[in-house]
């Protein structure tokens, strides 16, 4: 009893030793805090006075933990950028620098989590651990530790990957009137992905909460939320989440470039960022300009798609393919944002209201799309196969055209248009439905090499299906000679056609039924006149 009373005693006079030795050497230090005050607040703005040494665009504290952007730095005041509900803020109120610019938490621990773009969980699965962060705002890399584009990023889309083929580290800008199918087709592309270790980032940008919900479901349907990053500003967040969305995704994207990943981000959609910068600009007074947008409307979006790149092996070969979206009015490419776009990317894939009214899906307009780089970032076995097909296809829309106005048509003038309704026949493709490698090769052989000419263009789907189940079979080391940079050997070519012959030979093929009555008075009267040839055609022969 006394020992323990001995050893609780020499503890205790210990600790009391200790105490009174940290007390007699402590030194107490001042530290100067910048402190401000509010002097109004607006719709995601606040006017602060008081921070004579702030920095531009970086933090700024406000009460109930409130973040907010230091953006105009003017001689009297700053205005600030809110980046929460500002509902309870006043003015009067004091707020605080913090020193810093705002980051986003970056890591494999963000796949198949949806956030917003500060990095808080929006998907009830728990809080983010915090690991690295970045800075959201980063320089782009340099030219030289960039590498060319020579690696193919498959869509699943035939149209897309035989005419308007995207490379890894290319930036294609997606573009068309509301509800024409561009969600669709960077939902598509992401799709596509699983399995060939590509990381994918949506970035919903002004987006409704049932849209960016929907697009959620279908990830995980799919198998595709698993390596996808999901970054989200919805319709009702303040106009600051929604100008920091895009480059928040981006910095995390680039984490897993940086890490010599493939990456493909897509902003859903570019116009609603534009036009939460340009709401922003307008309550910080800032000099309005073309539409009333800013002057530097096409430096905020330029030096986020510079971003976007494919580097050098030193910097370990990693690429971030950018896809973002914008919505036209009318089908006006030619206005202020649109045009900015088509001239910071490689490239633009326009969806026509025409061809979805039509029932064309997906809706790409082929004369008014383009990819810049074009078939260096494209299989050398779809240059064989898809080399004329856009030519032809082009040529066939004109000569469609011309047929309207009742004119007879010549035989080849016939061909070409028969050849070319088979081709948007078999360019057409179900939502949610990517197609491999191999069975686009197969498709478009069989196309290019006149297989598919007899075959009705209503029984097409058909064909189609008969064409996808038998290039399954095919072997394995002719599909990995698909994906190589060697071209299409004769030997795989005579394989794939000997394929598509059988399989389409199976199926009970029935040509239309054709009124005699009708023909018979047709050759009567083409006896009786000459052929009337299209001036495309006619042109083509004199050539």
């Amino acid at each position: 009893m006394n020992s323990s009373y001995i050893n609780y005693q020499t503890i205790c006079d210990s600790a009391f030793d200790n105490m009174r030795h940290v007390r007699k050497n402590f030194i107490p230090q001042l530290a100067a805090r910048e402190v401000g005050i509010i002097t109004s607040v607006s719709a995601g703005i606040a006017m602060v006075s008081g921070l004579p040494t702030v920095g531009f665009e970086e933090l700024i504290s406000f009460p109930d933990g409130i973040l907010g952007i230091a953006f105009n730095i003017d001689k009297d005041q700053v205005g600030v950028v809110l980046l929460g509900d500002f509902s309870q803020l006043s003015a009067g109120a004091e707020v605080t620098r913090t020193g810093r610019v705002v980051d986003v938490v970056v890591g494999d621990q963000l796949l198949g989590r949806v956030i917003d773009p500060m990095g808080k969980a929006l998907d009830n699965k728990g809080s983010l651990a915090s690991g690295k962060r970045l800075p959201i705002e980063r320089p782009a890399p340099s030219i030289m530790e960039r590498a060319a584009v020579t690696i193919p990023l498959q869509t699943g889309l035939k149209v897309v990957d035989a005419l308007i083929p995207i490379g890894r580290g290319q930036r294609e800008l997606i573009l068309g009137d509301r509800q024409t199918g561009k969600t669709a087709i960077a939902l598509d592309a992401i799709l596509n992905q699983r399995g060939k270790n590509v990381v994918c980032v949506y970035c919903a940008i002004g987006q409704r909460a049932s849209s960016v919900a929907k697009a959620v479901s279908i990830f995980k349907e799919n198998d595709a939320l698993e390596y996808t990053v999901v970054v989200v500003a919805e319709g009702d967040s303040p106009p600051g989440l929604e100008y920091i969305a895009p480059y928040a995704a981006t910095s995390i994207a680039e984490y897993f470039m940086e890490s010599g990943r493939d990456v493909l981000i897509v902003y859903d959609d570019l116009t609603q960022h534009a036009r939460a910068y340009r709401e922003l600009s307008l309550l910080l007074r800032r000099p309005p300009g073309r539409e009333a947008f800013p002057g530097d409307i096409f430096y905020i979006h330029s030096r986020l798609l510079e971003r976007a790149t494919h580097l050098g092996a030193d910097r370990g070969g990693g690429s971030l393919t950018a896809l973002p979206i914008i919505e036209t009015e009318a089908q006006d490419i030619s206005a202020y944002i649109p045009t900015n776009l088509i001239s910071i990317t490689d490239g633009q894939i326009y969806l026509s209201p025409s061809l979805f009214q039509l029932g064309t899906l997906p809706a790409v307009d082929v004369g008014k799309s383009v990819s810049r780089v074009g078939g260096l970032a494209q299989w050398k076995a779809y240059r064989t196969v898809a080399g004329d097909l856009k030519l032809d296809y082009s040529q066939f829309e004109e000569l469609e055209t011309f047929a309207r106005f009742g004119a007879r048509l010549d035989d080849t003038t016939r061909k070409t248009i028969e050849h070319g309704q088979r081709i948007r026949a078999c360019l057409k493709q179900q939502q949610f439905s990517p197609v491999s490698v191999t069975a686009q090769i197969t498709v478009l052989l069989a196309l290019s090499d006149g297989i598919l000419d007899d075959v009705p263009v209503d029984q097409m789907p058909a064909a189609e299906a008969a064409l996808l189940t038998a290039a399954a079979s095919i072997p394995s080391e002719i599909t990995a000679r698909f994906e190589s940079t060697a071209p299409l050997s004769d030997d795989d070519r005579n394989y794939v056609i000997e394929l598509a012959k059988r399989s389409l030979a199976q199926l009970h093929l029935q040509s239309p039924i054709v009124d005699t009555a009708k023909v018979s008075n047709a050759s009567q009267s083409s006896a009786k006149s000459p052929a009337v040839e299209s001036p495309l055609v006619a042109s083509r022969v004199k050539k």
